[in-house]
């Protein structure tokens, strides 16, 4: 018998028993949709640890802290054993020696502080995380259309927004709200409009509680503002934003970039003879000569030299953090998730499994007669074989494609409900669940691999009736 004609039977056995073949196709179907959700949903969350891991720099990008507490950043244990010594703080120098080290491509500084925006009636309180180009570059901020990087060696402070920091400004006076309590944007074009910008915090607070006011002679064209004559104002413009809106969450929503020896250049000038903000000072309060910086990023040339800069890095007396080691620790906690969702969903298809397993001995009940005519007839043993698990196999593509196309509707729900709602949110995007192209083959294959072992012990035991007693039978 041929495999076309062992086919067409195949096909017609299963349309006679409709109900029958959509029950058990059903269960096929549910089974397939379960594993391939709950593996997606594990995938989601790797992939979103990967996205995150880009956008601090890749596995290749290094993370230095000093043992001492500058800009934004907080407090670090030192590594030396003698608890007397001199905080390790990272400066020029520091990242000279980095850029020096075999295998680095490149080291960069990073300092992170905080400003106070100001724009007609509305005041927002940013974080600065100021680099060089380089060190901005690493970052890999993704810009919405006609953005740029700000620009070093220009004099003047560009700023690139993230596309969260409006959420950050709200109206000034006793009775201030902003976003989070509205729900409603501040009427601000960042990309347009120029804004005030505060370093020294201290002054304009210390001005504001004791009711220093100055004429606004700006260029918003309000009249005047609560801007304290002590407070140093900064006209500052955007060069770019963060792209996504306010929905979209990525590691640079609420970062303010901008060039690093521009900032260091206006906070010299204004803070002459003082300590800047969060740099450290001498044990009677005055400022170092040096510019500290809040950590460094070091740029390794492969992924396998990464461990060993680290080690160097350590000697040095610094704090290392690698997203190679984080990956590492990442790796094995999500092949426990992975294992778990995956083992919920096959649970679903094992059931499915034995409903095949149970039709197809219904059908072989049913169908006994049958199979002594095929066997008085010449029919070989193997062609019985093939037709019963032929069937099983087809009940099995039509539950995996099915299941498939469910998955697919299942998974873009659970992005929609639970990704607008900001839960399970990685820091990058609303991808909760993650179903690629070599999913649903392998889902697929399984489903009919299913099928077909669910119809092998019915098929033997068709084989192995008698011809004149199945065609005796009634």
């Amino acid at each position: 018998m041929s495999w076309i004609d062992l086919l067409r039977m195949s096909a017609s056995n299963l349309k006679r028993r409709k109900l029958r073949t959509f029950l058990t196709v059903l269960g096929v179907v549910i089974g397939t949709a379960s594993i391939v959700v709950m593996v997606s949903l594990g995938l989601g969350l790797q992939k979103s640890v990967y996205d995150e891991m880009e956008q601090s720099g890749g596995l290749t990008t290094i993370n230095v802290t000093g043992s001492g507490s500058v800009g934004d950043g907080m407090m670090y244990s030192s590594n030396s054993e003698n608890s007397d010594e001199a905080s390790k703080y990272i400066d020029d120098n520091c990242v000279k020696k980095f850029g020096e080290l075999e295998h680095v491509k490149a080291a960069a500084p990073i300092y992170e502080t905080s400003a106070i925006c100001l724009k007609g009636k509305y005041e927002g309180y940013i974080s600065l995380y100021a680099s060089t180009p380089e060190g901005l570059r690493m970052r890999d901020i993704k810009l919405a259309d006609g953005g740029t990087l700000p620009k070093s060696g220009t004099g003047k402070l560009e700023l690139v927004y993230g596309n969260n920091v409006l959420t950050n400004f709200s109206e000034r006076g006793n009775n201030s709200s902003g976003y989070w309590e509205t729900g409603e944007l501040p009427d601000i074009d960042l990309m347009k409009d120029s804004v005030f910008m505060i370093l020294d915090q201290d002054a304009y607070y210390n001005s504001q509680s004791s009711g220093g006011l100055q004429v606004d002679a700006g260029t918003d064209g309000n009249g005047t503002s609560n801007v304290p004559q002590s407070a140093k104002k900064h006209i500052v413009t955007a060069s770019g934003v963060v792209a996504g809106g306010v929905d979209d969450y990525n590691m640079n929503s609420y970062y303010v970039f901008c060039d690093l020896d521009t900032l260091k250049q206006i906070m010299k000038k204004e803070f002459k003879g003082r300590v800047i903000p969060g740099q450290p000072s001498t044990k009677s309060g005055k400022a170092y000569k040096e510019f500290y910086y809040s950590s460094a990023q070091v740029k390794v040339d492969d992924m396998s030299n990464v461990n060993d800069v680290a080690k160097q890095i350590r000697e040095m007396g610094y704090n290392v953090e690698t997203n190679v080691e984080y990956m590492d620790s990442m790796k094995k906690q999500m092949a426990v998730i992975q294992a778990v969702l995956g083992g919920i969903g096959a649970i679903s298809l094992i059931v499915a499994a034995i409903g095949i397993a149970n039709t197809m001995m219904m059908s072989i009940y049913e169908r006994t007669k049958e199979i002594g005519v095929m066997k008085v007839l010449g029919c070989s043993l193997r062609n019985i074989r093939e037709m019963f698990l032929l069937e099983a196999a087809f009940i099995g593509l039509l539950g995996g494609i099915a299941g498939n196309i469910l998955s697919f509707v299942m998974s873009a729900a659970i992005n929609i409900i639970v990704g607008s709602s900001g839960a399970m949110s990685m820091g990058t995007d609303s991808t909760i669940s993650y179903i690629p192209w070599w999913l649903v083959l392998m889902s697929m294959v399984f489903a009919v691999l299913v099928g077909v072992l669910a119809g092998y012990f019915p098929a033997k035991r068709a084989m192995k009736l008698s011809p004149l007693a199945a065609i005796r039978n009634e």
